[in-house]
């Protein structure tokens, strides 16, 4: 799962503006002016019948700050990506 989804600086951040293009994801800003120090990013890639499936997730940076459940408390009612 993606750290970010728990960081203060989730709406700002070029590094999860990133992962949201990747997954075809709206962005939670169209400017981010955060940039992450010395993220970590996992790439899952899974074959699935006629087509690859790839997972990108943060799973460590230097510059996360816990704010569990920003994410949700920024697009309430919506699903918070796993």
């Amino acid at each position: 799962m993606c750290i970010c989804v728990n960081c203060q600086y989730v709406d700002r951040c070029t590094t999860y503006h990133a992962v949201e293009h990747q997954h075809q994801q709206p962005h939670l800003t169209e400017t981010p002016d955060f940039e992450a120090v010395e993220p970590t990013i996992n790439v899952n890639i899974r074959q699935k019948d006629d087509f690859i499936e790839m997972e990108w997730d943060v799973v460590g940076c230097e510059s996360f700050k816990q704010d569990m459940g920003k994410w949700a408390r920024l697009r309430p009612g919506e699903l918070v990506p796993t």
